[in-house]
């Protein structure tokens, strides 16, 4: 019985997180889910949110992830997403200035992707969250 979890955070970009953690606690479209090591196998979709990594010391770590795909294994777990950034990477203005954008989008045009403007105003909420808790 394993007592970390091997957590790999992969963006397109490069290979964000590698390490080893207690406790992850995350969002997919599900809801809210927290992993512990010997957790049951899941593949789930993510949603843009402040994810919280417990390390083995119990301190905890924050990072924004976007959307992507979430694999849990028995004593691994890899964040397959969009993006993610530490909170100290994050620029706010920019994150305040997609929020506002998506919101006017939201608000004021009828022939918008609906869709695509929500997402937009959910990663900036959620990076907004991450940088400002």
């Amino acid at each position: 019985m394993a007592n970390n979890i091997k957590l790999s955070i992969l963006t397109p970009q490069k290979t964000f997180y590698v390490g080893d953690v207690k406790e992850i606690i995350t969002r997919t479209v599900e809801g809210e889910i927290g992993i512990l090591p010997n957790h049951t196998d899941l593949v789930a979709f993510l949603t843009p949110t402040e994810t919280i990594l417990v390390e083995e010391d119990g301190s905890r770590k924050k990072v924004f992830t976007s959307t992507g795909i979430l694999n849990v294994g028995e004593s691994e777990v890899s964040f397959m997403c969009d993006a993610s950034e530490w909170p100290d990477e994050i620029d706010i203005q920019r994150a305040e200035t997609a929020k506002e954008r998506a919101e006017k989008r939201l608000k004021t045009s009828n022939n918008i992707d609906v869709k695509r403007a929500e997402l937009s105003l959910s990663r900036a909420l959620a990076r907004i969250k991450t940088k400002n808790d």
